[in-house]
């Protein structure tokens, strides 16, 4: 989650801000998958399997509107799999929704690259919200997270991380596998938080986006994670997103700490198995997925809410699947931009982006919000209240990929 900092409520002073439900899409060259080391150096050769469509440069055999895209970016492939990626100057560092583009590099999540990510904010003061206009609740008694039992497929299937590279270092989110209503039963869409996939109104989009259901399956001990293999951290795969979007009220308003574009915080990634996999998909890998509630009763008539999320700060040490459950108040940080849910909850960072489960319109497990931000003092968790731009964004990504 992203903390709150002490300076924001008097930057947004005197500000317009948007909130129209204007799209941002990121389109991400699934199609091309880079081999490197385990540990992303790139010092091995590099191959990917051809299609019938594909132009061979000698190296790659690489569908041609991938290559075209690739190229259109400058990007090299031969010195992209060998670390470019990692160069994060303002002028290479992809903002425009259209122009972002996400090589898979096979190998590249390890489970030491895995285990060694942070999440993406620092600790602040929650006074931040003292000049907040709109409807706020009292700040909610704190509720000590409990962890899942292992396995957590067997008791929170849809739960997984989301990996991805910033410009300080190897980074962590939380994430939720939901349904997909143009492929039923068959979807590859994941929900999470933007600040997980773009930087917001001073960065861009992040790199090496990819999504692991159910990490440490088993619920192994920190010390057990340092010698677990690949398989057992990452039981059901590593998918890459081939497709992302998130608000353009969050790229255009949203920062790595304070409370700015907080309520349009949320972001769909649809993924593609890192090695091919079995003709499965993610929702059928994993055997679940959830609704998504843009419908959700009002705060005052949710009766409860389960945040769940793998929290890395301390005392926790991300390897853990935890959950809080408790009945939501409200916060607003701006009056023109829609209220929030806020729980009591102990998870840290490394928990944003997790899924909020609540009984939706229709009486069934449904999700209702993600986690966006909390105090540094932990304590409570605070996540959008999914509306017609939410809903637009998971219907955009739904329609993209209808009938694959």
């Amino acid at each position: 989650m992203r903390s709150i900092r002490p300076s924001s409520t008097t930057r947004r002073g005197g500000r317009a801000r948007r909130t129209s439900p204007v799209l941002a899409a990121v389109a991400l060259a699934s199609a091309l998958a880079l081999t490197a080391t385990a540990c992303g150096s790139g010092d091995t050769d590099a191959s990917a399997g051809a299609s019938a469509t594909a132009a061979d440069d000698g190296k790659f055999k690489i569908p041609d509107d991938i290559k075209d895209r690739l190229k259109e970016h400058g990007i090299d492939l031969d010195k992209w799999r060998d670390g470019a990626w990692k160069d994060w100057s303002k002028d290479d560092w992809l903002r425009e929704a259209q122009d972002y583009v996400n090589p898979i590099i096979e190998g590249l999540w390890d489970p030491d690259r895995m285990r060694d990510a942070e999440e993406p904010d620092q600790g602040v003061d929650e006074s931040d919200i003292s000049g907040d206009q709109g409807v706020t609740d009292p700040t909610p008694e704190p509720v000590q997270a409990e962890a899942v039992a292992p396995s957590y497929h067997a008791n929170a299937p849809t739960a997984g991380k989301v990996f991805f590279d910033s410009p300080e270092g190897t980074m962590v989110c939380s994430a939720t596998v939901v349904q997909d209503p143009a492929n039923p039963g068959k979807s590859n869409m994941v929900w999470t938080a933007g600040h997980c996939v773009h930087a917001g109104k001073k960065g861009g989009w992040y790199r090496n986006i990819a999504f692991v259901p159910s990490y440490n399956d088993a619920g192994r001990s920190a010390k057990e994670l340092e010698t677990a293999t690949k398989e057992e951290v990452a039981p059901y795969g590593v998918w890459w997103g081939d497709w992302a979007q998130t608000s353009d009220q969050w790229i255009e308003q949203g920062g790595s700490t304070g409370g700015d574009g907080a309520s349009y915080d949320y972001a769909v990634i649809h993924v593609t198995p890192e090695e091919g996999g079995d003709g499965k998909s993610l929702e059928e890998t994993v055997g679940s997925a959830l609704p998504v509630d843009f419908d959700a009763p009002a705060v005052p008539d949710v009766e409860e809410i389960t945040a769940i999320g793998y929290p890395a700060a301390s005392p926790y040490d991300g390897g853990t699947l935890y959950r809080c459950q408790d009945k939501p108040g409200r916060l607003s940080l701006d009056a023109s931009d829609p209220t929030m849910y806020r729980i009591g909850c102990s998870m840290t960072a490394g928990s944003s982006g997790g899924g909020w489960v609540a009984t939706g319109s229709d009486g069934k497990p449904a999700l209702v919000s993600n986690t966006s931000i909390g105090p540094v003092t932990s304590g409570w968790l605070a996540g959008p209240r999914l509306d017609d731009a939410a809903k637009g964004l998971y219907d955009a990504v739904s329609e993209k990929f209808s009938g694959r």
